[in-house]
C-alpha cells in the first residue's frame, strides 16, 4: 500500500510514519505533478484542496481514501470524488480551539477599543477611548454550528452570553441555549450582539449574508466572518458598515484572497481584517496527525469507520 503525502511535511513527521508503519509505503511530494508513475499506486493521498486536482486524481487507479489536512473541502473535485467513490475524510475539529480563541480576541478588541488603545500609545496620548464596554452577558448567534461554533459557544459561556446556534438540521447541541435550522436565520439576526459566521463553502451557503440580513441585525452589532468569505456579500456588507445598520465587522475570510490593496475594507475603521490566520496554532499538526494515524490503522485493518467522514454530496 502507498501512501503520498502532498504536503510540505516536516521531518519528524515523515519518521513518525515510517516508523510506525513500517509495512507501508510512504511518499513525501509537495509537487504532485513531479511523482511521475508512482501515483498509480497510491491508494491514500494526504494534502490541501487547494492542490488536488480532478486530472491528478485520474492517474490514481488505486486512490481509495483522501485525508484532507484542512476542514473544510470545497476545493476538492467534489463530483468526480463523489463518481469514483473516494472516501474523504478531513480536519473537522482540529482547528476549533484557535478559531474560538480568534473570535473571543477580536470581540474584546472592538469592545475594548483596542484600535484606538493603540492609536493613542503610538501618539502618546493619556486619555480614555470612547464608548468601552463589556462583552459578558451579550447574545451571541452562531451560524454554523459545527466542532468550531460549539467550541466559540462553549467559551461564550465563560462570558455569560446567551447563545443561538443556526445549522442545516437544527438539532440541540451543547453550549446553545436555542438551535434553529438556516431557513430560520433571519428570526435570530435581531436577538444578537454578536452574529459569529462559521459556514463551510457550499452552494446553499453562498451569498447567505445580504444587505437584507445586515440591516435586520442590531446597529450596534458586531459582525465575525471565520468561515467562508464567499458566504458574505462584500458590497453589501460595506454599505452596510457605512450606512451604520451594524456597528463593527471583523474579517479573517474573503470572497478574494489575499485581499486586494485598493479593496475599499482596508480603510473603514469599523472593519477589522486579518489574513486568513484565525485558525493558526503551533498544535495543529499534531491534533491533525493524531486523526490521521488513527485513521491509517483502521484502513489497514479493511476499516473504513473513519473519523471525520466528509459528505462528498454535501460538501462537508
Amino acid at each position: 500500500m502507498t501512501v503520498l503525502f502532498a504536503n510540505n511535511s516536516a521531518d519528524e513527521i515523515k519518521e513518525q510514519f515510517i516508523n510506525e508503519f513500517p509495512t507501508t509505503e510512504f511518499i513525501f511530494n509537495e509537487d504532485m505533478y513531479s511523482v511521475g508513475e508512482s501515483l498509480a499506486e497510491v491508494s491514500v493521498l494526504v494534502g490541501y484542496g487547494s492542490t488536488i486536482k480532478a486530472d491528478l486524481l485520474e492517474k490514481m487507479p488505486k486512490l481509495k481514501w483522501i485525508m484532507m489536512l484542512s476542514a473544510g473541502v470545497d476545493q476538492l473535485p467534489l463530483e468526480y470524488i463523489t463518481e469514483k467513490g473516494i472516501i474523504v475524510t478531513n480536519a473537522r475539529g482540529v482547528y476549533k480551539v484557535p478559531m474560538a480563541e480568534y473570535v473571543i480576541s477580536v470581540l474584546l478588541q472592538v469592545y475594548k477599543q483596542e484600535k484606538k488603545l493603540i492609536e493613542y500609545e503610538n501618539g502618546k496620548v493619556w486619555a480614555d477611548p470612547p464608548a468601552i464596554r463589556e462583552i459578558s452577558g451579550r447574545t451571541m448567534v452562531v451560524v454554523g454550528a459545527g466542532a468550531i461554533g460549539q467550541e466559540v459557544a462553549r467559551l461564550a459561556k465563560a462570558f455569560n452570553m446567551t447563545t443561538y446556534g443556526v445549522s442545516r438540521s437544527g438539532r440541540a447541541l451543547e453550549y446553545f441555549d436555542e438551535m434553529a435550522e438556516i431557513g430560520q436565520i433571519d428570526e435570530y439576526l435581531p436577538k444578537a450582539d454578536f452574529v459569529v459566521s462559521v459556514l463551510p463553502g457550499t452552494k446553499e451557503t453562498t451569498g447567505i449574508f445580504q444587505y437584507e440580513q445586515f440591516k435586520l441585525m442590531k446597529e450596534e452589532a458586531v459582525f465575525v466572518n471565520i468561515g467562508r468569505g464567499n458566504s458574505v456579500n462584500s458590497e453589501a456588507l460595506l454599505k452596510a458598515i457605512q450606512e451604520k445598520e451594524i456597528t463593527h465587522a471583523v474579517l479573517d475570510v474573503f470572497e478574494q484572497e489575499p485581499l486586494p490593496s485598493d479593496h475599499p475594507f482596508w480603510t473603514e475603521e469599523n472593519i477589522t481584517i486579518t489574513p486568513h490566520l484565525s485558525a493558526k496554532s503551533p498544535r495543529n499538526a499534531a491534533r491533525t496527525y493524531a486523526i490521521l494515524t488513527e485513521n491509517l490503522k483502521k484502513f489497514i485493518e479493511g476499516d473504513t469507520d473513519f473519523i471525520n467522514i466528509v459528505d462528498t454530496k454535501k460538501g462537508y
